[in-house]
Parts: C-alpha cells; sequence; structure tokens
C-alpha cells in the first residue's frame, strides 16, 4: 500500500480542491479523504504538493521502431515519467508506419514493462500516405485510442470525411496535423519579418488556418471527432471556437513551446525548428488567452527527439522537433498559473480531464479508479539541463533555463514510476 498524505487534492473531475489522503492498494485508489491511517503503508507526506490526476499527453513521438538512436520507448517512457505523464499517446509516423496491428501489438508488448502507460496512436491512411485508409479497427482492438497521420496533414478532404465516418463507429477520434502542403514546401520557419531578417524561407500562419478549415467544414459533413494537433495560430483558433459554437466535435491542443516562444526568439539554431513553426507574438498571445478561455482542450507536448546527426547542422537541413515532456508542467506554471492567467484548476484540467475528453475516457481521482497520479510542486526551484534528460535526444531551446514549479512524483498503477 502507498499513503499520500496531506496533499492539496485539485481535480477537476470530481470538482475536487482540498486537503486530502490518498490510500493507494494494489492498482487503484483504496481511499480518499482527511486523515486516513494505513499502518504499514508506505507513507509519502505531500504537504507542500499538489496532487492531481495522473497528466496525459496526446501527442509525442517515441521513434521505435525504426529510429532507436532517437529514443526508444523505454528512454521516452521515463523522460515521461519525469515530466509528471502517466500516459503517452506516441504518433505512428515511426518505421515501419503503425498502420496495421501487428506493429500496433508490437508497440504494446515493448511498452509493458516501462514506467508510464503508452497509448498507440494509429495512422489514418495506409503507410500515412494519404492514399486509402488503414486498418482502423483491428488497431483498435490491438491498443490504439486515436488515429492520425501526423507528419503531414490527412491527405484530401474524402480521405478525412472517411476516417471520421469510420472512427466515429469505432468512438475513435481523428487527430490531424493540419497544413497547407503548396504553402509549406521548403518553408523552414514561421513568415513574417524575422524570417526576411534571418533569409530562411517561411510559411505563413494561413499554411495552419487553410487545413484547419478544411477539416472543420468535414466534421460538419460527419458528427465525427476531430482534433487538431499542436494548434498555433490565431486564425485557427477561431476557427475552433466557431466550430465548437455550432456544437461541432472538434477539440485542439496547444504545445507549451507555441504558448512560451515567439519568432522574434528564434535564431540559427535547429533546437528552434520545429513544425508548425514558433509562430509571432500575436499568435502566441492568441493561445494564452484560448487556454484561459476554455477554447484549448489540452496541453501536448510533441515531444519530437531527434539524434544530434539530425539536428546539429545548418537550419535550413535540420529536422523539425524539441523534446518536451520534462519541460512541458514548468512552461505551463510559468506562463499561465504564475502570470495570473489561470488558475490551478485550469492548469491541472489541461494535462488531465482536457485530453481524456479528447480520447473519450474518464480522469478522476476517486475509490476504485486507477491509481495514476501527479503529484507536483508549484514554488519548486530547478534549472532544465538536457544533458540530465532521461530522453536520448538533446533538441531543447530550453536548455538551461531556471524554472519555478515542477513535477515531484509520478505514480502509475499504484507503483511510483519517478520521485524527484
Amino acid at each position: 500500500m502507498l499513503l499520500i498524505k496531506n496533499g492539496r487534492v485539485v481535480d477537476p473531475g470530481t470538482r475536487t480542491d482540498a486537503v486530502l489522503d490518498v490510500l493507494i492498494d494494489g492498482q487503484a485508489i483504496a481511499d480518499i479523504r482527511p486523515h486516513i491511517e494505513a499502518p504499514g503503508a508506505e507513507t509519502v507526506d505531500a504537504g507542500a504538493w499538489i496532487v492531481a490526476p495522473g497528466f496525459i499527453d496526446l501527442h509525442c513521438h517515441l521513434r521505435e521502431p525504426g529510429d532507436e538512436p532517437s529514443e526508444t520507448i523505454q528512454s521516452g517512457a521515463r523522460a515521461a515519467a519525469r515530466g509528471g505523464f502517466t500516459a503517452i499517446c506516441p504518433m505512428p509516423n515511426t518505421h515501419p508506419v503503425n498502420d496495421n496491428a501487428s506493429v500496433t501489438r508490437s508497440i504494446v508488448e515493448r511498452a509493458a514493462s516501462v514506467p508510464v502507460r503508452v497509448w498507440p496512436i494509429g495512422a489514418v491512411s495506409k503507410g500515412s500516405l494519404g492514399e486509402s485508409l488503414a486498418e482502423i479497427a483491428a488497431m483498435k482492438d490491438a491498443g490504439i485510442v486515436a488515429v492520425s497521420d501526423d507528419g503531414r496533414p490527412v491527405a484530401t478532404a474524402k480521405l478525412l470525411r472517411q476516417a471520421l465516418e469510420y472512427c466515429q463507429a469505432l468512438g475513435l477520434p481523428v487527430i490531424d496535423h493540419c497544413e497547407e502542403p503548396s504553402l509549406f514546401a521548403g518553408a523552414v520557419m514561421r513568415e513574417g519579418p524575422r524570417s526576411v531578417r534571418l533569409g530562411l524561407r517561411g510559411m505563413p500562419a494561413a499554411t495552419e488556418s487553410i487545413g484547419v478549415a478544411r477539416d472543420v467544414q468535414v466534421s460538419g459533413l460527419t458528427g465525427g471527432r476531430l482534433h487538431i494537433a499542436h494548434l498555433s495560430a490565431a486564425q485557427s483558433l477561431d476557427l475552433v471556437r466557431g466550430a465548437k459554437r455550432r456544437g461541432l466535435a472538434v477539440t485542439c491542443e496547444v504545445t507549451p513551446h507555441h504558448f512560451t516562444l515567439t519568432d522574434d526568439e528564434v535564431v540559427y539554431d535547429s533546437r528552434f525548428k520545429v513544425n508548425p513553426p514558433i509562430a509571432s507574438k500575436q499568435d502566441r498571445d492568441a493561445l494564452l488567452e484560448g487556454l484561459a478561455d476554455g477554447s484549448v482542450d489540452a496541453i501536448a507536448t510533441d515531444h519530437a527527439p531527434h539524434e544530434p546527426a539530425k539536428k546539429d547542422v545548418e537550419f535550413d537541413c535540420a529536422a523539425f522537433g524539441m523534446i518536451g515532456f520534462e519541460t512541458a508542467l514548468s512552461l505551463a506554471l510559468e506562463q499561465l498559473y504564475h502570470s495570473g492567467r489561470i488558475g490551478l484548476d485550469r492548469l491541472v484540467e489541461l494535462f488531465t480531464t482536457g485530453p481524456a475528453r479528447v480520447l473519450g475516457i474518464a480522469r478522476q481521482l476517486a475509490k476504485g479508479e486507477p491509481a495514476d497520479l501527479t503529484l507536483f510542486s508549484l514554488d519548486h526551484p530547478w534549472t532544465f539541463h538536457a544533458e540530465e534528460s532521461a530522453s536520448l535526444s538533446r533538441n531543447s531551446p530550453f536548455d538551461g533555463r531556471s524554472f519555478r514549479g515542477a513535477p515531484m512524483m509520478t505514480v502509475v498503477a499504484g507503483r511510483v514510476a519517478w520521485r524527484r
């Protein structure tokens, strides 16, 4: 047994914000109330910490199978645990692509021994080539929780419609990387005065919002659940808001690097090269507003590790992406909570009940529920050093950044997966 005492339990799912004890027996919560006594239980004094439902990351890349020098399921899971995540959803753009039950089962089997839950996302189309639907029903039976062709958009409106209709019957969301390929081609950062000064080819914000507009209209034809990945533009957010007002099943996520950085901070350093690119201050501020007013459903890391050979090259030639598991919560505390933009309940929602709703599952701390918990401090001072990351990769522009607030303990299925 594990007894977590005196923590401030913040659970949007049960509308709880109170100092409580949590008793864990096996893989489930046995009791949650004040002043629990459990002789013989391992006891953790969480008096200075927040106790929340386990964090869920809707969007990450574990690179296995096919690119193990950049990351493995094991190393990625360790980094996720250090970031407070109890469940992570790896995208299917592996080698081979996770587009059939065999690959899904392989990922699930490899993940059986890692410290966090790994819930794979399957491909929308075979090979993510955009030509025909992948084996979605068989992948669901093998363990996927959603589908996406992340790394590229669903190729056509017709294919997206087919996917939304098919996945509606299966109870799965379709997650799309929204992008107009003709505007994206050859670009390496967001188009604007900064891209001109740096002499780097830029893509306009409309590259994303045109894709979102298409997707929202197609979702209206089907009633299927559409989720917009790593939303980064103000106009995209306005389109999502409009879809929600019309009652469409449209949700979205925002990454910590998109609500923290602006393109004015981009330099000739490939750690800043991501897709969608770091946006303008106006777009960044719109994302912060959406996180505060409820328009954004979840914070997701888009953890994208790359070995040095793929990042330590000229900006134009480098791979897109940065690692993000271990800095996500601290960036959210910095930009959202300590800044006064949102309260603690909303912060926890963005990491827990928000992503859970996207997946169509419940997430709460209550007797009999799975014992997945994230314990974190609002004030713990620390500095992120990329060379100390549990990830195999080091591609983070936040290397050396100091923070106020951090994950302190991650509990998965009743077991301590990590503690600071």
